[in-house]
C-alpha cells in the first residue's frame, strides 16, 4: 500500500461499513494504521473525533483524518517485574501475565513484554521492525493479551531463526488449559480438524471457514466435566494446538459449542472470570544451540484456579503434569 505522508489531511466520504475497514479502503492504508490513527484521536466523524474502530458507518458521513507524524523508531526499556521460567545467553521462557501485550503496538507502546524485557537485556534487531509498530525483537511466537503462560524469546539472531524454524517446521510441542464453558458433551479426547480465516464482516475477529481459510488442527482433552446447574455443562480442558493460527483455541472452542470462559469475542463475559480463561500451560521445544529439548511450564493461575472451584469444579490430579508425546485415551477418540 502507498505510504500517506505524514500530517496530510485527508477529507474522505464514508462508505458503509465498519470504521477502521472503510478507513483503510479508503486511504489505501493498513488496519493497523487506521488503529493507529484512531487510538490517537487523529479522526472525526461529522466534525466529532471517535476512538471507535468499530463504529458503525451508514455511509455518507464526512471523515476527517489529520495524519500523525511517524512514531518515534525506539521502544523504552522499562522496569517491570517478570516471572522468568529459564534462562540462558540464547533464550528467556517468561510466564507471561493476563492483561500483558507481547510487543508494541499503535496505539501501545508501553507496558508491553518487549518493554519489559528490554529493561533487563538487549533483544537482536530484526529486518522490517520499523518503529513501535512493527517492533518485534527476539519474538518467536505471541499469546493474546489476555492469555496467560510460557512464552520464549530469542537472546540472538542466530536463536531466533533457529527457534522460528522450530515453530514452522512443527518441532514445538504446546499445550494449553481453558475453562470451556458451553455444552460439552465429549467424554473423551476430541481432535478438531477446521481451517481457519479471518471473519468475513467482523474482521477483528476469526472464524471456521472465513476469507482465505488455513489449515488449523487442535486435539481437545476433558480433565474435568460438570453441570453448573443452569444448563450449561462446564469442560475444565487440556488443548494441544498442531498448528498456530490467531485464536486458534478460542475459536475450535467456539466451533463446539463451549466458547472459553470469560471469553467477550467468542463467547460471553463471565463474573466468574474477568479475562478468558485460556493459559499456556507446558511448552517443548529444541533447545536452539544444543538441540536438546526443553520442557517449560508454567503454574496455574490462581484466577483460572479458583474460577474453577468457585463453579464447583474439581481439580485433577494430573493438571500440572506434562501430557505425554502419545497419551493413551481412557474413552475411544472422537472426530470433528
Amino acid at each position: 500500500m502507498p505510504a500517506v505522508p505524514p500530517d496530510a489531511s485527508l477529507r474522505l466520504i464514508a462508505t458503509p461499513g465498519r470504521l477502521d475497514a472503510v478507513l483503510a479502503e479508503l486511504a489505501r492504508v493498513s488496519r493497523s494504521q487506521v488503529a493507529g490513527w484512531i487510538a490517537g484521536g487523529h479522526v472525526q466523524v461529522g466534525g466529532v473525533v471517535v476512538h471507535k474502530a468499530g463504529l458503525k458507518l451508514r455511509g455518507g458521513e464526512a471523515m476527517t483524518v489529520q495524519v500523525p507524524p511517524p512514531p518515534d523508531a525506539t521502544v523504552a526499556p522499562e522496569d517491570v517485574p517478570l516471572d522468568v521460567l529459564y534462562e540462558d545467553e540464547h533464550l528467556i521462557a517468561v510466564n507471561k501475565p493476563p492483561g500483558m501485550v507481547t510487543h508494541p503496538a499503535p496505539g501501545v507502546t508501553s507496558g508491553t513484554l518487549v518493554n519489559a524485557l528490554l529493561g533487563r537485556m538487549t533483544l537482536p534487531e530484526q529486518p522490517g521492525a520499523e518503529g513501535p509498530e512493527g517492533y518485534r525483537p527476539g519474538i518467536v511466537h505471541r499469546l493474546d493479551k489476555d492469555t496467560s503462560g510460557v512464552i520464549v524469546v530469542a537472546k540472538s539472531v542466530e536463536a531466533h531463526a533457529r527457534l522460528a524454524a522450530a515453530f514452522k517446521d512443527r518441532e514445538t510441542r504446546k499445550a494449553y488449559l481453558a475453562i470451556a464453558a458451553g455444552m460439552w458433551r465429549a467424554e473423551g479426547p476430541v481432535n478438531v480438524d477446521a481451517p481457519i480465516g479471518r471473519h468475513p464482516t467482523a474482521r477483528q475477529r476469526m472464524t471456521v471457514g472465513g476469507a482465505n481459510p488455513r489449515e488449523a488442527q487442535t486435539r481437545f482433552t476433558p480433565l474435568d466435566v460438570h453441570g453448573d446447574g443452569h444448563g450449561r455443562t462446564l469442560a475444565l480442558v487440556r488443548a494441544q494446538p498442531r498448528t498456530g493460527r490467531t485464536h486458534q483455541i478460542r475459536v475450535h472452542l467456539a466451533h463446539l459449542g463451549s466458547p472459553i470462559l470469560g471469553d467477550p469475542v467468542y463467547g460471553r463475559e463471565s463474573a466468574a472470570m474477568p479475562r478468558h480463561a485460556l493459559h499456556a500451560h507446558f511448552l517443548a521445544l529444541p533447545h536452539p544451540a544444543t538441540g536438546e529439548r526443553l520442557h517449560l511450564h508454567a503454574p496455574t493461575p490462581d484466577d483460572m484456579f479458583s474460577a474453577w472451584v468457585a463453579l464447583g469444579g474439581r481439580v485433577p490430579g494430573e493438571l500440572e503434569r506434562e501430557p505425554g508425546q502419545a497419551p493413551v485415551p481412557p474413552h475411544p477418540e472422537q472426530r470433528l
